[in-house]
């Protein structure tokens, strides 16, 4: 409902249930995976909780909400390998800035992007929340998490269901979408980080992955100033006219 919070957020600690239950034409309870589709390009961040998701425009949302099927070809998967854990002084947003940087070298527009590796073991889910938010800003459809002790350990620390918890792992597990030791999907292509190697950064002037190093962001700084304007000195007399909102001249 309106007033409630960021809609990202309210997906991701109340509405999301990784899966979901109904009755078929038969009467049947069945257990199916959680999807969204949302009118917002960050709609992505749920994926970090193992719900496939990302933004759609519109007329797809509306007709979606009426119950018409939101059709795609099957695009192809792209496997981000994540080993290590983090330094001491790095976060997650030092991290999804370096993602942000090789995935668009790699180039994924269009395509999924799914992480996986045993630096999964020491990502909170709140961080690859962070990592799923920012699928727009690496030029992918989505960046999705599997399913893991991670994941029920996040349901758990959000009031879900215990009932809700046990049959997420019991489902996840019975089709193969478990991440554990046996994990091993094929996907089209494949890239890799050690999170070790993750410095804090900031990214820019303009683009989300030009990367830059806090370390050298001064310096940095200073080539973009310069490559912008010609320096030059003001003689003493010079006229100096000041321009307000709107391009009025200042009183």
């Amino acid at each position: 409902p309106p007033g409630t919070g960021i809609c990202h957020q309210v997906n991701l600690e109340y509405l999301a249930q990784t899966v979901w239950t109904d009755v078929d034409q038969d009467g049947t309870e069945v257990a199916y995976p959680d999807t969204l589709v949302g009118t917002d390009s960050h709609t992505t961040m749920v994926n970090g909780a193992a719900v496939l998701g990302w933004g759609v425009g519109g007329i797809e949302a509306e007709a979606a909400m009426l119950g018409q099927p939101i059709s795609m070809l099957i695009p192809e998967v792209v496997g981000f390998e994540l080993t290590g854990q983090m330094v001491e002084g790095t976060t997650a947003t030092d991290l999804v800035l370096k993602v942000v940087e090789m995935l668009r070298e790699k180039g994924v527009v269009g395509k999924f992007v799914e992480f996986y590796g045993s630096g999964l073991d020491n990502l909170p889910l709140a961080d690859r929340a962070t990592i799923g938010n920012m699928a727009p800003e690496y030029g992918a459809t989505c960046g999705f998490f599997p399913i893991d002790q991670e994941t029920l350990r996040y349901l758990e620390l959000t009031g879900r269901d215990k009932d809700r918890i046990a049959l997420v792992e019991a489902y996840a597990k019975e089709n193969g979408m478990w991440r554990g030791a046996d994990y091993a999907p094929v996907y089209t292509d494949t890239l890799s980080l050690d999170m070790g190697t993750v410095v804090p950064a900031i990214s820019g002037p303009k683009r989300p992955q030009d990367h830059i190093a806090l370390d050298v962001a001064a310096t940095e700084f200073g080539k973009w100033v310069k490559g912008f304007r010609e320096g030059r000195d003001a003689g003493e007399r010079a006229e100096i006219r000041w321009e307000g909102e709107g391009g009025q001249p200042e009183p």
